[in-house]
Formats: C-alpha cells, structure tokens, sequence
C-alpha cells in the first residue's frame, strides 16, 4: 500500500511540473547543451547597385527556368502547353491596356524576332521584351505603378467554354529616375506580372543618356543602342491576334542584335519550321531520337573517311618511299656491275700538245702526206697479225702503236 501512494504521489508531483513547464524547459537545457554551438547566421542584406537603389525585382533562382518568374507569385515550373497559355494572354493584356490607355509601347528582342516569323511568339522563348520611350516610363510611373488590369479574353465563347479571366500586376521599379546602368541590379524598369504564377513582360525604357555626344541614339540599361530612324516612324502589325507597334528598321534592328542566321535557319532549341503550316512545331521524342542517331552516324561517316585518307596519305608515303629507294639500289647495283674499262671518258678534249703518260713515251711527230698525182693506191696492208698483239697490250700503248702504224702505211 506504502508503495502504491508513493507512485500516486510522485505521478501527480510530474503532472504539476509539466503544468508548470519546469519538466520540457529542463529537456530543452539538456538538449540545447549537448547540441553543438551554431552561429547566428546574419541576415542576406539586399544587393545594392552604385548608385545606393536596392534590387527591386526578385526572381526565385536556381535553375534557368525559374528566373523567368516573379518571386512574390511563382509557385512551380509551369508546362510547356501552360507556359505556352500563360504567354498569349499576358502578351494580348498588355497590349489592350496600352491601347485602351493610349500609351505607346512596341516589340523588342526575341518577342520581335517571333513576330518577324509568323506574327507570334516563340515558342521556346521563356522572355517577353517590349520597350517605351523615356518620358512614357517616367508617366507610366507616375500614373499607373501599382496597377491590376483585368482581363478577359475576346475569343473566349461563354456559350462553349468558360471564359478565360486573368488579373495582371503592372509594376514599376523606382530606378527609373537613373538611366545609367549601375551594376546591373536594376535594368528592368517595370513588369507586367501574371498574379497566378508569375511569369512575365519585360518593360525597358529608351532614353538620349548623351544628346550631347551622340544625339538622336537611344539606348536602354542593358547596352542596347538605337537610332532614331530605326525607331520611328513606328510600323503597325498584328500579334498573337492583336494589334501591335513595330520600330521602322525592324530586319536591321534584328540582323545587329542575333546576326542574320536568326532569320533563315529552321530548326532550333528542338523544334522545326513548318513554312506550309507557318509555324514553329516542336519535335516529337521519335524525331529527336532520330536526330541524335542521324548526328552520331555523321559522325561516324566523318571519322571514318577521315582515317582512310589518313591511310591513303600514309601507303602513298609509303610507295614513294620503296619507289625511291628500289631506285637508290638499282643505281648502286648497276654501278658495281659496270666494269672500270668501260667507263666512258666525259672529259673535253685537251687544245695543244698533248701530256706524256706515265711510261715517258712521246707520240711522233706527224709527216707531212704526200700524195702522188695519178698513181694507183697502194694495197692497205694486212692487220690481222697485229691486231692480237695490240689487244694484249695496255690501252695507251695499244694507241701509240695504231698512231705509228697508220704514219708507216702512210
């Protein structure tokens, strides 16, 4: 019984410390003891640029993909068919609302480069760019930063499907006031925001930053520079279904900024162009697959006739090689076999008298021939006992003797 009223007492004496908070603030010692010390880590100040403005727009960081997105309303990657929606109807927004403002905006960048194509958007491209003049940034900041628009498509069939209605952020960056670059912090002057999912337009502003030095050229934060006459007058078109502004030197605009193979080449970041169809379509996996196949047989082609001109180039090295030297060797071997007698003398003839040889034996001196008018010719006499003994004899002898002999018959 003793025991029982002790485990009674001492469960009770538990609960009123656990009440009192005394039993979790004591674990909570013990642990925080035998963790080790972390330090504080100080809070990320916001980058700053030269000019003292903090960045303004945030983008969530991590992957290409997702710094095409807005910090405050981004909540995932979209699709391909998505991002593809979100794009049309921000861009067909935007333009609406300048138009129903009167403002004027006009096309830039890739956005300009799809209009260039087929009148619409890129279909790889994660980037709207358009742009405004500098006093209509300045009045765009002034009168409608902070702005909701909201839209309601004017295809959308009520009687078919529900229609499609959006509501979009126009926010202007309080840098404006600096056209200079800085550090490269702030070159975006104002977004049009998706509230769903944050994907958005790029609104640059162009400005004369030296009338001075180089009047009548327009250049925005991130280095890009127009003239005037590039600009203006400004060519109406038609984008993604509605009205939109084009500068005047449109195709000199686009072959400075991406060089002229931007406006012929037909395949690029996966998809195709379709001229019958005016449209870029994107490849299916069979195609692609087909594709890196095709690449790597090419290249294996390439290599292959590579190393068999290398071993064409290297067995005709070789041939004139043997060729060269069976010559070497047959000239060596016709040489051993020539004999020393039958050398041929090259040397001219000596002008003068000639040199006694070895043997002292001086050539005699020649008759003067005396011919006998009508007298018959002698008989030439019978060499054939001489011949034997001048052929045994040495080549200069054999000479002399001849020489002698024909004085005698003479």
């Amino acid at each position: 019984m003793k025991l029982q009223h002790i485990l009674l007492s001492l469960a009770f004496l538990s609960d009123l410390l656990v009440e009192a908070n005394i039993i979790p603030r004591y674990f909570a010692e013990i642990k925080a003891r035998l963790e080790p010390r972390r330090r504080k880590k100080k809070p990320v100040a916001a980058p700053v640029d030269e000019d003292g403005w903090p960045k303004y727009f945030h983008e969530p960081g991590g992957s290409e993909l997702a710094n095409h997105y807005d910090s405050r309303y981004e909540h995932g990657i979209l699709t391909y068919e998505d991002k593809q929606d979100t794009q049309v109807h921000m861009m067909r927004a935007y333009l609406d609302f300048f138009k129903k403002n009167g403002i004027e905006t006009w096309l830039a960048h890739g956005t300009l480069l799809g209009w260039w194509w087929n009148g619409k958007m890129l279909p790889w491209d994660w980037d709207i760019d358009t742009q405004v003049s500098g006093p209509t940034l300045m009045y765009l900041g002034t009168h409608f930063n902070g702005s909701i628009y909201d839209y309601t498509s004017a295809d959308s069939d009520p009687d078919l499907t529900p229609p499609i209605e959006r509501q979009y952020l126009f926010d202007v960056n309080p840098a404006i006031i600096e056209r200079d670059r800085g550090n490269g912090n702030n070159v975006i002057d104002a977004r049009w925001i998706d509230m769903r999912n944050g994907l958005y337009i790029d609104v640059t502003g162009l400005s004369e930053t030296e009338p001075s030095i180089a009047p009548g050229v327009w250049s925005c934060k991130n280095l890009h520079h127009y003239k005037t006459t590039d600009l203006y007058p400004m060519r109406e078109s038609m984008y993604e279904g509605v009205v939109a502004k084009i500068p005047y030197a449109y195709d000199r605009i686009l072959a400075e900024e991406y060089m002229e193979k931007a406006l012929v080449i037909t395949e690029y970041e996966g998809h195709k162009w379709h001229p019958e169809l005016k449209e870029w379509v994107k490849k299916t996996p069979a195609e692609i697959k087909q594709e890196r196949l095709d690449r790597q047989q090419a290249r294996r082609k390439k290599q292959q006739e590579k190393e068999e001109r290398k071993k064409a180039k290297e067995e005709k090295e070789k041939a004139e090689q043997e060729a060269k030297e069976r010559e070497e060797n047959e000239a060596k071997e016709a040489k051993e076999e020539t004999p020393e007698g039958e050398k041929k003398d090259d040397t001219e003839p000596m002008i003068g008298p000639e040199p006694e040889d070895d043997h002292g034996i001086k050539e005699p001196e020649k008759e003067p021939i005396k011919v006998k008018r009508d007298a018959e010719p002698e008989p030439e006499p019978d060499l054939e006992d001489e011949l034997p003994v001048l052929e045994k004899e040495s080549s200069g002898l054999k000479h002399l003797r001849r020489r002698a002999l024909d004085n005698d018959l003479r």
